[in-house]
């Protein structure tokens, strides 16, 4: 499809493309569905587990708060995190990158230290960095534990351009008590567990996993919303006295500029497709 609309002779622009910066904060549409999408995974969640998320003193009994633990504090993992703090539930969260801690701090929530370093854990994007397999097969065996205690397993894991990371294994799933919930939010790209099947909601030992795509449409006021003010701003980026402009000095309109002139233009996309590197003009 890249290939086809990049020989129509379009000048072709991909907001997914767009560089996490201060300067296009307002354009970031990955970032508008991914707050959707992050509110949204705790939601479908707590409708399914046949448990309540807060704690409540009753007539008959204490009832003790669910247990989150969401995987990867991106922006859907903090809007999931926050949204489960919300409702009441204990929420836990892990990722790779160090100085997420804070921020999951700073929501309430405990941050998950395991006893591994990652090598170069984000890119100049903020975007955790893929690992090698040894760092993931540490991972899963240090992370089972806490994934069994669970009762709510949010995994948001996702890296550009490449598979996500498998983060739950099967293994792991026969840990977790019958009622249990994995919602994967890396089912579009193959999951981030080992059993998510895309657009299914999979029940293994009494678990469910849910594989729910575009969370962002379920939600589809506010995320119309979000985006069109994206799209706005970027236009407003992009036209100046009703001109567009393309200056390739800056970073906003070189990293989401896609096709030009016949061909894909975007060095990232050309790498990803294994094209050779254009000519310098």
């Amino acid at each position: 499809m890249t290939q086809a609309l990049a020989g129509t002779g379009v000048t072709a622009f991909s907001v997914e493309m767009m560089p996490r910066t201060t300067r296009a904060q307002a354009m970031d549409a990955l970032s508008s569905m991914a707050t959707v999408s992050g509110y949204k995974a705790v939601l479908q969640a707590a409708c399914t587990l046949p448990k309540l998320f807060p704690m409540l003193t009753t007539a008959a009994g204490t009832i003790t708060p669910a247990r989150v633990l969401v995987i990867g504090a991106g922006v859907a993992g903090l809007q999931a995190i926050a949204t489960a703090r919300r409702l009441g539930a204990v929420v836990s969260a892990y990722d790779v990158r160090p100085a997420s801690k804070e921020q999951v701090n700073s929501l309430g929530a405990r941050f998950v230290e395991l006893p591994l370093e990652a090598k170069d854990a984000q890119d100049a994007r903020g975007y955790a960095t893929a690992q090698d397999e040894s760092f993931y097969r540490r991972q899963r065996e240090l992370l089972g534990k806490v994934i069994a205690e669970s009762d709510i397993v949010i995994t948001t894991a996702l890296i550009p351009g490449k598979a996500p990371p498998i983060l739950v294994t099967a293994d792991m799933v026969k840990g977790m008590a019958p009622g249990s919930v994995i919602v994967d939010l890396a089912a579009e790209r193959g999951g981030n567990c080992e059993l998510t099947k895309a657009e299914q909601d999979v029940v293994v030992n009494g678990v469910t996993i849910m594989g729910s795509i575009n969370l962002a449409s379920t939600v589809p006021f506010h995320a119309s919303l979000m985006y069109s003010k994206n799209i706005s701003a970027f236009l407003q980026h992009l036209v100046k006295k009703g001109e567009l402009v393309l200056d390739l000095k800056d970073d906003i309109t070189r990293d989401t500029l896609l096709a030009r002139g016949g061909q894909i233009v975007n060095e990232r996309v050309r790498t990803f497709y294994k094209l050779p590197p254009l000519e310098a003009k």
